[in-house]
Formats: C-alpha cells, structure tokens, sequence
C-alpha cells in the first residue's frame, strides 16, 4: 500500500483522499487514504484506556476530543513528514468507534450521565426482559439494553432524555450536526429489519408499549436515524472542522459518510460483506462476523444479529475478553528480560512467544488459560478473574503455556461460534485481523484449528477499522455506481495479497480437547468470580 510520492503528494494539494477515524478501546486511530483507496498516505493515533468509576465502564468526553484532535494532528504531521504536505480539505471524512454503549443527552445537548461503553454488564435484568418482548437475542452491551435498565431501573435522568447514540453517532452528531447512524452501528443499538434498513418497526411498537409513560417519547426519536453505507450522512461545519483540528487550518464543507461501528469497518477492511464469508477481529475484545444466507431458525444468547454497513443480515460472536492478558503475559517477559540485563523490545517478545507455541503439544499439554478480565456473557460470567489452570500432571512448558495462552484468547470465541455451526451456517473463508496476527503463521494457524475453517490474512487490512471507515468515505463518490460488495470487490481488494491457512487436522483435535477442559474448568472461574 505504497504510493508514489508525486500521485501522493497530488491527491493530498487537491484533496482527493479519504480520511477515516476510529476510536477503538485502547487506540484512536486516524489514516488517510489515496484517490486508490488502497493506498495508505498516513496515519495518526492516541493512546487512552476505560476506567472503572461507579462501578461502570467510562471514558472522559474530554478525553474523547482531546484524542480526536491528537490523532488528526498525528496524521497531519505524518503526511508533511512524507510528502511536504499538510492536508487541509478531504474528499471526504468517516468516524467509527466501539459500538454499543450508552451515550445519553438532554435537549440543550448535554451529556446526562457519563458514557457507558459496551463493557458494563449491568444490564442483565432489561437484557433478559427485551429478549423475551423482542423474540431475539438482545446482549448486555446494546445500547437499548442500557436505555431498557435505567427504564428500569427509574433512573433521574430519564424523563429528560432527547438523543440516545453510540461513540461514532456523537463524534459525527458534532461534527456534523447530524443525528445519524451507519446501520452497522444502529444494528447494535436496536434490532434492523435488513428488508428496510431501518429499525424493526414491529419491534419498536413493542418497546414503545412496554415503556409507555417511562420514557419521554417514542424510543424512534431517541435514537438516530439509520443510513447505508453510500448516503450522503451531512458535512463538516465550521464548529465540526475546528473541533478536529484547532489549528484553524482544516476547511469545512467536507462530506462525511455514515457513522460506523468497529464490527462495520472490520468488515470493510477484510473484504466480509459477502454471504458465507466472515472475519474474525482481535484486540482488547475478539468477535466474529458471518453474513448470513438465510435466518436463524432460533434464539441463541450467544449470537447477536446485527447487520452489515450495507444493511445485510449478520450473526456476530462477541466476547468482552480478546488479547489483553496474553499482552500482560508478553509485558511480563519483556520486563524480565530488561530485569535480566538483556532488555527486549515488545515485537522480540511477542515474536518469541508466539514462535514458542508452535513447538507446543497440539492440546497445549492439559493447560488452561482464561483471558477473563471482565464479565463474560457468552460463558455465563458477569465479572471477569483472569486465571491459568494446570493440573500435576500437566505438561508444563513454555510451549504449551503459550499454546494455551493463544487458544485461550480463542476459547470463549468458539463456544459461540459452534452455536452457529449447529444452525448450519456455512462459511467459506473467514478473515482474521488485529495485533495477534502480525506474527505470521502462528494466531492464524491456531484460529483455523479452533473454527475448523480456512483463515485468510491480508496487507489491506494491517491499518484495521481505520482504514475500514476511511474505505467507506470514499465509496460515497461510487455509491451510484456500486453497491458495496462489488465496490470492495472491484476497485479494493482485486489485487489484494491474501495468505490464507487452511485448518491442521491435528490443530483441529488438539483444540477440541482443550476446548472440552476450557468448557469444564468454567466452574473454577465462575467460583474465582464468587470468591476472589
């Protein structure tokens, strides 16, 4: 994804690039793309993490501003490092972020109560009773969920409520002044009809009915207005244009695309809007996607339907818990071997790790590792103690430690994943992405082990969910032209470098077997979890 420096440098002067900005859990991340969408010109980022306050998952509003303005001022800088240029107008801009969550505001736009990410499963009690109302799995983390308990709950600010949104529909609502949302991100707010592309009309009935004389207006006025992936989704203001970049130099005018949500823009970045084919995105937590050809026959709490940028219908497996503790693990033999006098980087390390595993027993030796550092619905947790379990007579190496370590980040990943396989769900390909798989060969060898399926990683999606929503910036010039799919098809991925890894008949055995202990040793988490 290199350009040339002058065709570079062209489309930066004449503003015919893309820019996309994703907030994710621990990185807001900025990345800029060519007239070629495959060709990344520059990218920005800034660090932030979730704190615990009140009992409940937040991040500072003035965090999220300060962030967006330091990865935009990133990128910048970035761009005139390379090129000698700094960009002031885009062709267009695109904003996702983590979805879910509950961002609550008044009529004056005041924020209600501090953001509630998609981590807090609090939620419990309005999750089980939308579930039952609605007819279809309604997970802790969805933002109706979190609007249903404080319902429930009888919470002060509810009679003042005017806007509901995720983290992406308030950064555009800002710099836009646009109450929207890709259906991507809206399917995780509240059940799409893929038919219409909207909100489930029955479904909203239903709700309207069973909160009448709780909730100020119809749930449809609290939440944003739903939009594919190619509308036209509002443009930059002069208010939006000087919160992204205070310098004053950013013009305004500039159109942005519809909002998204991380599980949206990973699908874009691995080529995934396709029925049968899937990816798999790993990092602080790890969820699949599989569009669907046909309906679910039942309800399954470890299944979400949600849809893609597109509109189209989607199961999605997700886990709270992805790669964060075998990162801890990694951190702790990086700083023994500073402690040592042999000081490592990070990639060392990792590298070494993850090159170890190979070398492990196929069923990492009968070790468990649980990768729970919060609640994890899927395997019936509601708070998370991460543990490493063996027994005397397991083998205890380094290899098979960090076999189990891996297979561990994939472990509440494929009990959901074989709730699928039973409702006959085929699956081509799936795509995985994130940090883990930079180490060629090992995570993607292991994941296919653990779904049984051919996995495929690739160069376009190294930039991730920020590169996804900067793809769906530019495809609003082509949305006329294309629909999303051959879009992607076509004018991205024609001549993308896939390395795929079909499934070792022995890494298929060996993560059925520790998968089996995985399933088994939860009583020792769910007894941590009581006890600890």
């Amino acid at each position: 994804m290199t350009a040339s420096a002058g065709s570079a440098r062209d489309d930066l002067l004449t503003g015919r690039t893309s820019l996309g900005i994703e907030f994710g859990s621990t990185r807001i991340k900025a990345c800029l793309i060519g007239s070629d969408a495959t060709e990344v010109l520059a990218t920005g980022s800034f660090s932030w993490e979730n704190r615990l306050e009140g009992g409940l998952w937040t991040y500072a509003i003035d965090e999220v501003w300060q962030g967006l303005q330091a990865a935009f001022a990133d990128l910048v800088a970035d761009a005139h490092d390379r090129y000698g240029v700094k960009p002031v107008t885009f062709a267009a801009i695109g904003i996702s972020a983590m979805m879910h969550g509950y961002l609550a505001f008044d009529e004056a736009g005041e924020l209600l109560v501090p953001f509630r990410t998609w981590r807090n499963t609090n939620t419990g009690v309005a999750a089980a009773e939308l579930t039952e109302l609605l007819g279809v799995n309604i997970p802790l983390r969805w933002s109706i969920a979190h609007l249903h308990q404080a319902v429930v709950d009888a919470e002060m600010h509810v009679p003042e409520l005017d806007f509901v949104t995720t983290l992406a529909g308030y950064v555009h609502w800002k710099l836009t002044g646009e109450r929207v949302l890709g259906v991507g991100d809206a399917s995780g707010m509240f059940p799409i009809d893929s038919a219409t592309c909207d909100y489930d009309a029955r479904m909203i009935a239903a709700y309207d009915e069973r909160a009448a004389d709780r909730l100020p207006a119809s749930v449809t006025k609290l939440l944003p207005a739903v939009l594919p992936a190619g509308a036209a989704a509002g443009t930059l203001t002069a208010e939006g244009a000087a919160l992204l970049d205070p310098t004053g130099a950013l013009q305004p005018g500039i159109p942005l695309c519809p909002p998204e949500g991380d599980a949206g823009t990973g699908m874009v970045a691995t080529n995934s809007v396709a029925p049968r084919t899937g990816n798999v995105s790993a990092g602080t937590s790890i969820f699949a996607m599989v569009v669907l050809e046909h309906p679910l026959a039942g309800v399954h709490h470890e299944l979400d339907l949600v849809t893609t940028p597109a509109g189209d219908a989607v199961a999605m497996v997700h886990c709270n818990n992805g790669a964060s503790e075998l990162a801890a693990w990694a951190g702790l033999f990086t700083r023994f071997s500073a402690a040592a006098g042999q000081p490592l980087s990070d990639d060392v390390v990792f590298e070494a790790l993850f090159r170890e595993a190979l070398e492990g027993e196929a069923d990492a030796g009968g070790l468990i590792a649980y990768n729970h550092l919060a609640g994890e619905p899927i395997a019936g947790l509601t708070e998370g103690r991460p543990l490493f379990v063996r027994t005397p007579d397991s083998a205890f190496t380094l290899a098979n430690f960090m076999r189990a370590q891996l297979y561990g980040v994939f472990g509440t990943l494929a009990l959901g994943m074989q709730v699928l396989a039973a409702e006959g769900v085929g699956l081509d390909r799936m795509f995985a992405h994130g940090g883990m798989f930079r180490t060629a060969g090992v995570a993607q060898r292991f994941l296919a082990g653990a779904l049984d399926a051919p996995v495929a990683v690739g160069e376009l999606a190294s930039e991730g969910g920020a590169w996804g929503i900067a793809v769906l910036a530019s495809y609003l010039a082509h949305a006329q032209d294309a629909d999303l799919g051959t879009f992607l098809e076509e004018s991205v991925f024609a001549s993308a470098s896939l390395s795929t890894t079909d499934p070792d008949p022995a890494d298929v055995a060996g993560f059925a077997t520790y998968l089996d202990r995985y399933r088994a040793g939860l009583a020792i988490e769910a007894a941590a979890t009581e006890n600890l």
